[in-house]
């Protein structure tokens, strides 16, 4: 008898999600899509590369579409004017965010700027990133920063790729991009280069690359009771180990703080860097300590991957289409020449090399489904309800290659934005690579500015070819699973120089 109520009780509790989806569903006209299966909804039909996934099921079921998480409603939007719908028309309604206990963790709560949801804190710290930490007179002053990183770059590109005397070295671009968008983070955020000349790091730069690795570690151990919520009791969240990560990030963070506030006592000097900006800055805007840390690790998360992400698709593009590489070569020998190296001062006199950037990023944005928004109140969006506590995804991948809107859209074919110049930044709704209306991100113009620059000095620098015995189209355009698109197979390729051999050295910036 006893075991026969423990299985009713069991029957009854694997129904409650089925139930409450057909309620959903009576009460709701929810946009269409697969069919969910009882407590997992659709987390065992979606494939490991999501956004591919759902374009897929976009082609089978419309443009908007239900996807169950468990028993959570997501709905993914996949063209121009469903993106707008939710970006614009719908913002400040789907301006929440869903937070993973993970991401509840790592932001206190939403006491940073990616993980608040929208209200008095978000607008308060968003007003402090638009009007203080990204403005183009900051940006402009944090220009040698980026200028010493992308030249350090070519000269380690130049070292490695001439060692065998021939030129003929397989390099892994990765490696080179990963180490430009590592140390201008880190110095932009924390007025830190972790990494001395000879590529020796120090100890507070391990301790940071630990507690990186730790907590993307620890966020990647929550899977299926993070969409399951009445089976997190047999899946229960390590706090002690979440606890321990953020006492040791605290603790490396507050250090660097002290070590700025007591360079400023003694020079009376505020420096260009975030960290000095955020603590002048703490009164005037009342920020608590748990934001200044949360915004410093924001920018990091933010903008250290996909930068270098967005730039190895770029090469790999570039290096798979040699015509598009010599159109690049011939606009760098016009407006540079031989004699000097490129600043991001010549960056208006590029159009092509925009160009390239731009249609990199419509083919391979880096945060493709962008971060979940959460609706704050019930909306209609292409016609159909979507009930207040759903999440929201944009499949920015799709709507940059939807037909409707692109010609020929898996070209990549640089000249269309020479044809029509499409805006990048969250105002065209046919290409969000960083997202639009209340939740764009705000350091949009710093990612497009070190992208560009690391573009533009790897082609003016060096002729780049596959490997031997690889031809262009062999090279491997698939994608890892993941929030953002790391190709699976790192980018190979040789570097020939082009340039004057003194046009190698790093230009260093003390800041």
């Amino acid at each position: 008898m006893a075991l026969q109520l423990i299985l009713i009780g069991v029957s009854l509790l694997a129904s409650l999600p089925l139930l409450y989806s057909l309620l959903y569903r009576l009460r709701f006209k929810l946009p269409p899509g697969p069919r969910p299966t009882p407590i997992v909804g659709n987390l065992y039909d979606i494939k490991p590369v999501r956004f591919r996934c759902f374009a897929e099921w976009a082609e089978q079921y419309g443009p908007i579409i239900s996807v169950w998480f468990g028993s959570t409603l997501n709905v993914v939007v996949s063209n121009t004017q469903l993106a707008k719908e939710v970006l614009k028309e719908h913002d400040q309604q789907l301006a929440d965010r869903h937070r993973s206990r993970s991401a509840a963790k790592f932001s206190r709560d939403g006491q940073d700027l990616i993980w608040a949801d929208y209200g008095p804190h978000y607008v308060k710290v968003r007003k402090v990133c638009t009007l203080e930490l990204f403005t183009p007179k900051r940006l402009e002053g944090l220009r040698p920063i980026r200028e010493d990183e992308v030249t350090a770059m070519v000269e380690s590109v130049y070292r490695d790729c001439s060692d065998s005397g021939s030129f003929e070295k397989s390099l892994q671009v990765k490696k080179y991009l990963g180490a430009v968008a590592f140390n201008n983070i880190t110095r932009l955020a924390f007025g830190k280069r972790f990494v001395n000349s000879e590529g020796v790091m120090d100890e507070q730069g391990l301790e940071f690359k630990a507690i990186v690795s730790n907590g993307l570690k620890l966020g990647a151990s929550l899977s299926m009771a993070e969409h399951i919520e009445w089976l997190r009791w047999m899946f229960p969240l390590e706090e002690g180990a979440f606890a321990q990560h953020g006492a040791r990030r605290d603790r490396l963070t507050r250090a660097i703080m002290e070590e700025h506030t007591e360079a400023r006592k003694k020079s009376g000097d505020t420096k260009q860097h975030f960290v000095d900006a955020l603590l002048t800055l703490k009164e005037k805007y009342d920020l608590s300590e748990d934001t200044i840390i949360g915004l410093l690790w924001d920018m990091i998360t933010a903008g250290m991957d996909t930068t270098a992400i967005s730039s190895e698709w770029a090469m790999a593009e570039i290096i798979k289409h040699p015509r598009v590489q010599q159109k690049l070569h011939d606009e760098m020998d016009r407006v540079i020449g031989f004699e000097r190296i490129m600043t991001e001062s010549d960056f208006s006199s590029l159009h092509y090399l925009q160009c390239v950037v731009k249609e990199s990023l419509r083919l391979h944005p880096p945060t493709p489904l962008m971060l979940p928004h959460r609706s704050n109140a019930n909306v209609k969006i292409g016609g159909y309800d979507i009930p207040k506590g759903s999440n929201v995804h944009v499949n920015v991948w799709a709507v940059a290659r939807d037909p409707a809107v692109w010609k020929d859209p898996l070209e990549f074919r640089p000249e269309r934005f020479m044809e029509e110049d499409v805006d990048m930044k969250g105002h065209d709704f046919r290409l969000l690579p960083f997202g639009a209306g209340r939740r764009v991100c705000p350091g949009a113009q710093l990612g497009i500015n070190l992208v560009t620059s690391m573009l533009g000095h790897l082609l003016h620098h060096f002729q780049w070819s596959p490997p031997a015995g690889v031809k262009p189209e062999e090279i491997d355009m698939s994608e890892n699973p993941g929030l953002v698109t790391y190709m699976r197979t790192p980018v190979m390729a040789t570097a020939t120089p082009r340039l004057p051999s003194h046009l190698y050295k790093r230009v260093a910036a003390e800041m």
